[in-house]
């Protein structure tokens, strides 16, 4: 997992509530195991006017030139602003794999449903929860196709050129985040206290071992 860094980037406005995770990432697709390689099935319901699955070549697929998800003007955003209980629905980790491979860094709402806010933390994505008031005025704002926000998650603010607005983040969520930690990294910075466990298990409780 890489360190999280302050972001600059334009906003994706998706003025949406509830949107669940078979929204953001179809069932089909979750015969991948791989972190890498979801992104172009992101939204896949509605960029793309065929069906689709793992076997089928995108580039053959008609694009549904409604979806802001295929308006090359935000193809380098790496925000995205969306509505009330994002990530709703099923636990599946791959709904955060699609947003961080499509290139998205951070996820600002009103709300998220717990599963995926803990699933995105883990895996790098930061989600930003402000008011619904604040999230309103970040919606006007987002008219603008320009509109440009910064995230300092050092300091938890939100900010663009005129104001700036601080968000809650538990400090352990933080540290990981600015850090680079996974739950794996975490674990191997122990490494040495759980090897000196395993010599000592060895001595004391050899017959675990016999082969």
């Amino acid at each position: 997992m890489q360190k999280f860094t302050n972001i600059k980037s334009i906003v994706i406005p998706l003025d949406r509530t509830n949107v669940d995770t078979d929204v953001i990432i179809p069932k089909q697709y979750l015969k991948s195991v791989k972190c890498s390689g979801l992104g172009p099935y992101l939204f896949d319901d509605w960029r793309y006017l065929d069906p689709g699955d793992l076997t089928i070549d995108n580039a053959q697929r008609r694009l549904n030139s409604d979806c802001i998800f295929n308006d090359s003007h935000y193809k380098d955003a790496q925000i995205l602003l969306t509505g009330a209980n994002f990530g709703c629905g099923s636990s599946r980790e791959h709904a955060v794999w699609a947003m961080m491979d499509y290139g998205l860094k951070v996820v600002i709402a009103a709300s998220f449903a717990d599963i995926f806010y803990n699933n995105a933390i883990k895996n790098g994505l930061l989600p930003v929860v402000l008011t619904e008031q604040t999230i309103k005025t970040l919606f006007e704002n987002a008219t603008d196709r320009n509109y440009t926000v910064t995230i300092n998650l050092a300091d938890q603010i939100v900010s663009d050129s005129q104001s700036q607005w601080h968000f809650d983040l538990a400090d352990f969520d933080k540290h990981c985040l600015l850090e680079g930690l996974d739950q794996i990294a975490l674990t191997l910075k122990h490494a040495d206290k759980i090897r000196a466990y395993e010599t000592k298990r060895r001595q004391t409780a050899a017959w675990l071992f016999a082969e």
